[in-house]
């Protein structure tokens, strides 16, 4: 028996020592971890409203199959907690405020601090990931499917203690705290917006001169030549948009943050579910154009919706019986399909966040919204002001 423990021991220690000389670490050896890569770029996929229910109806609806969108082939995976500061449900202003500044505030204010009131007091403005970026020379763009001044888009350049502010939100894209604004917006809401400007008695021209900047009525009207161009149309093609931004920001010799939005409401449960489908489409095309090594992806939702599907079959359309409903004409809260069912409001539960490159890893876990904005800090080997 001793003669046996002797050779397997002798065995084990000429096998240990060939390895080593073979150049393989010890067995002991911890495994080489390699530093999270740096970003040099950002891009920010927001599906407002788009729910982890909401995203796996999308793939449903688009593919027949669950699984099947783009973003869902991603890595990196995290379960995002969107509330506000006194409330469960989140709408888009605190949603999309606390993603980009990493400061949770009150539904209905746009980038201020708690302290907001509604529509009555101010808070202190919080510094966004934009001004951030801004600050530091890089470019920006913002693309939305929505109002530029909407909840989601405003958050991201302006400060508001009430998200309909619309002739106050505006403006602030043209007289910004930090660099020299927001370099490419491409957006809907003309109409509203400039009868808000109008209330305060000015408008697109009086802006566009003052400033030196034209605010085009559609995307074909920007001047190819208009490296910062301004589009506020009634409605907007978001993929052309978005395509024309990333060509604009991707010349910036210092990098650039890109948000882009897409609204995935599903209050009418095709055009929502058939929005996420599209901008899925949007976010493959763009990751074939850009380098995943100094790049990172982020795809999120600012709150989720109450939508669920509780029956279907393979083989089988999702929202069967949606013609029948949208033809009835009935504006109801809750929509009642054969395999799907929506209440027509926001809901509390987590979002999902997916990314991918530079930075992705950090991607993970549950936590709240506001860690989304210390990830694409880090990302960049940024510091956020203290006072932030």
């Amino acid at each position: 028996m001793l003669k046996h423990l002797f050779a397997a021991a002798s065995l084990s220690l000429v096998m240990s020592s060939t390895a080593l000389a073979q150049g393989a670490p010890p067995p002991s050896a911890a495994p080489k971890v390699e530093a999270p890569r740096k970003a040099r770029n950002v891009i920010v996929f927001l599906a407002d409203a788009g729910g982890v229910p909401s995203v796996n109806a999308a793939s449903l609806l688009g593919y027949g199959e669950p699984l099947k969108l783009h973003i869902q082939k991603w890595p990196n995976l995290g379960l995002s907690e969107t509330s506000p500061v006194d409330q469960f449900v989140s709408d888009s202003a605190n949603g999309m405020s606390s993603i980009m500044t990493g400061v949770k505030t009150r539904n209905g204010v746009i980038s201020q601090s708690p302290a907001a009131v509604r529509g009555k007091v101010d808070g202190a403005p919080t510094k966004t990931l934009l001004e951030y970026a801004e600050e530091r020379g890089l470019r920006t763009g913002v693309v939305t499917s929505e109002p530029i001044t909407d909840a989601t888009p405003g958050a991201t350049y302006a400060h508001s203690n009430d998200r309909e502010k619309w002739g106050e939100i505006f403006p602030q894209a043209f007289s910004p705290r930090f660099g020299d604004g927001v370099d490419v917006m491409f957006g809907a809401g003309r109409r509203k917006i400039g009868e808000q400007l109008a209330a305060r008695g000015t408008g697109f021209d009086q802006l566009a001169k003052a400033h030196d900047r034209p605010i085009y009525a559609r995307l074909e009207d920007a001047a190819a030549a208009n490296t910062r161009p301004v589009v506020v149309a009634d409605q907007i093609d978001v993929r052309a948009a978005a395509l024309r931004a990333l060509d604009l920001l991707q010349a910036s010799p210092k990098g650039y943050l890109l948000v882009i939005e897409w609204d995935a409401h599903t209050d009418d449960p095709r055009k929502g579910l058939q929005n996420i489908v599209d901008l899925d489409k949007l976010i493959a095309e763009i990751e074939g154009r850009v380098d995943l090594k100094d790049t990172l992806l982020l795809f999120t939702a600012d709150h989720s919706f109450g939508l669920q599907v509780d029956g279907g079959r393979r083989g089988e359309p999702v929202l069967e019986g949606y013609d029948a409903w949208k033809a009835a004409g009935k504006d109801e809260e809750i929509v009642r399909l054969k395999n799907v069912m929506v209440n027509r409001s926001h809901t509390g539960e987590e979002v999902v966040a997916l990314a991918t490159g530079a930075g992705a890893e950090r991607v993970r876990g549950y936590f709240p919204n506001t860690h989304l904005f210390q990830i694409m800090m880090d990302a960049w080997d940024w510091k956020p002001d203290t006072a932030n």
